[in-house]
């Protein structure tokens, strides 16, 4: 919930109120903006969203993450599908203010100075959520240390440990070299676990670690809300026992040990989340049960992530929308009020996203997509668990339905990490599948360097948004919510978000489980010819489908109702539902206060007559 005030009565992002953030967000990674590359991708996309919504909501928030000054990767493909990578450099200094702090913190036997570079998330209402962004290249580290902020998820393990160690203990020093006491500590992913062992220091003022005790323990737990992503053993940070004690030293080594955040005899990331946090949640009903399973001694709760309606629908729905029910903007909820709107209006924004796609399909490639043909959208990190060639599975069928159904386009697009070679081989099949199959009325394209602004051309442009994870890998996924806002149906495999979200031919389609690859293959390839093309060939009908998309599923998955359930049931689970959406009014109140906001106050008096 936001309290209205005026985009011209901005407040000065310099004078905000630190004191007064009362949740801090940690992340490895942020979508920031388009401009910066300080994420990989769906956490990093989904971290940018929720402080967006956080914004636009008024909420009392700050976040820490990593400067990344080399970004992660820019993805080169040659003519075979082979990718190749060079770094993304960008220089913060002449982009941000400096956050005018250095914080020093203990690690591979020195002292490490850490700045910070401040970027402010600014809402539709002027309200700053701002994001410290931690940087080692300080003068007087070493030359190692100077470059522990420049790679996201590069180098090797000992490279990664160093980095979630000035994400964990360097926030929490910043935070309070910054004057920010927070009541809630938010870990998204459990790259920032090592945080616990930064507020358990503080709390003993400099007396040993080894003093400490389970009652400290669960004073830091109260304070700290962890958040897993992944049921997928590989998206767990572990390292070696004589990693931890090199980095973090034999004092924090050893309560980590006693404390039981050792699993399998590595230092594992999560289980030392799981250790310091009194509240856990999965990010969809089915992730959560996953986890559940997974770490049997926890309790494991449910939230599902959503996406920043305004960051991702198309510009002729937006305008749609601001004409027809511009409440959207503050209250996601009158998506719902879609069906006060013509699905022929509807269906036109579409078209127009579709156009604007294909437009940039041909300037990247040469080639002319027909914006009348049924059109399909692959797009995600790579790797082998999503399974971007299952849609390829049975050339000759798809040629045939091809055929039969007036022809067919498909888009792919995703980056695999430099080090999958196997991800990296099923974006080689994929054009070697596109090559095969280009004689057969099937128009198959990759396209480079998949990234925010791709991402958001394909969600508003293909017609139909295929996933085909292997069960149960996908914890969430959200680039189908990004489509369904934009009245793109999902063709989708039963896991993670699409469990709640599919309403079988209203919002989009299941893809049958089977005992095999072929099994789901063969119940894609039946949706498709069976039930997607005929509706496809009925606009009338198609439209109302898109209308379903943004009203049943646009309505519930975005970040203004994720972060709406964070604070009911994570960061403030003692209040009542009345007690807590206040609290955004309050810093409103105390900012208007401060700053004799009478604009504000007028715009905000129009808003609730």
């Amino acid at each position: 919930m936001s309290f209205p005030t005026s985009p011209s009565s901005a407040p000065d992002v310099a004078s905000v109120d630190l004191a007064a953030r009362r949740i801090a967000y940690f992340s490895m990674e942020i979508a920031l903006s388009s401009a910066l590359p300080t994420y990989s991708g769906g956490l990093g996309m989904l971290a940018g969203d929720t402080l967006r919504s956080a914004a636009d909501t008024a909420a009392p928030m700050v976040a820490v993450s990593l400067v990344h000054r080399r970004g992660y990767f820019r993805q080169n493909l040659d003519a075979a599908g082979n990718q190749t990578e060079s770094d993304q450099p960008w220089s913060p200094e002449t982009m941000f203010p400096s956050a005018q702090q250095v914080v020093r913190i203990a690690m591979q036997g020195r002292e490490v100075s850490v700045c910070a570079w401040r970027f402010d998330v600014m809402g539709a209402a002027g309200h700053v959520i701002p994001v410290f962004l931690l940087d080692t290249d300080v003068e007087g580290n070493n030359s190692y240390d100077r470059h522990l902020t420049d790679y996201l998820y590069g180098g090797d393990t000992y490279y990664r440990l160093c980095q979630e160690t000035v994400l964990g203990l360097g926030g929490v020093a910043l935070l309070r070299a910054l004057g920010v006491e927070p009541e809630v500590y938010h870990m998204n992913e459990g790259h920032a676990a090592l945080l616990g062992v930064g507020l358990l220091e503080e709390r003993l003022a400099g007396s040993p670690l080894e003093q400490a005790t389970e009652e400290d323990v669960a004073a830091i737990a109260k304070c700290c809300v962890f958040t897993t992503h992944t049921p997928v053993p590989a998206g767990h940070d572990q390292f070696g026992v004589d990693q931890m004690y090199a980095v973090l030293g034999q004092e924090r080594g050893n309560v980590i040990e006693r404390f039981g955040c050792l699993h399998n005899g590595l230092l594992n990331m999560t289980y030392l989340a799981l250790r310091f946090s009194r509240y856990v949640n999965g990010v969809s009903m089915q992730h959560g049960k996953v986890s559940q399973q997974m770490f049997p001694d926890y309790h494991v709760h449910s939230i599902t992530n959503g996406v920043h309606a305004a960051t991702w629908l198309s510009r002729p729905l937006q305008a749609l929308l601001d004409a027809e029910i511009p409440a959207w903007r503050h209250d996601n909820n009158y998506f719902r009020s879609i069906y006060g709107i013509p699905p022929a209006k509807i269906a036109n924004c579409h078209e127009l996203g579709k156009q604007r796609l294909f437009e940039e399909v041909a300037r990247r490639s040469g080639q002319q997509f027909n914006p009348k043909m049924l059109t399909l959208g692959f797009a995600r990190r790579v790797a082998t668990y999503k399974r971007a060639s299952l849609l390829l599975h049975d050339p000759k069928r798809l040629a045939r339905l091809a055929k039969k159904i007036g022809g067919l386009q498909i888009l792919f697009a995703g980056k695999a990490h430099p080090a999958d070679i196997a991800g990296k081989g099923l974006i080689r099949d994929v054009f070697e599948s596109a090559a095969s199959l280009q004689a057969s009325g099937i128009r198959i394209l990759y396209l480079e360097n998949y990234d925010w602004e791709l991402a958001a051309l394909l969600t508003q442009g293909v017609d139909v948004w295929v996933n085909t994870p292997r069960r149960p890998y996908e914890a969430s996924g959200t680039s189908g919510m990004k489509a369904a806002l934009n009245g793109v149906p999902s063709l989708s495999v039963l896991d993670g978000w699409w469990i709640e979200g599919c309403a079988e031919d209203l919002t989009g389609w299941a893809i049958d489980d089977a005992e095999d690859e072929e099994g789901e293959a063969s119940s894609l390839y039946d949706k498709l010819e069976n039930k997607i093309a005929p509706l496809y060939a009925r606009p009338n009908a198609w439209a109302r489908m898109q209308q379903h998309c943004i009203g049943i599923n646009g309505t519930f998955f975005n970040t203004h109702r994720m972060l709406g359930q964070y604070f009911l049931n994570a960061y403030f689970p003692q209040m009542s539902e009345e007690e807590a959406i206040p609290i955004a009014v309050d810093l409103y109140a105390k900012e208007r206060r401060s700053g004799g906001r009478r604009a504000a106050d007028k715009e905000a008096s129009k808003a609730l007559v």
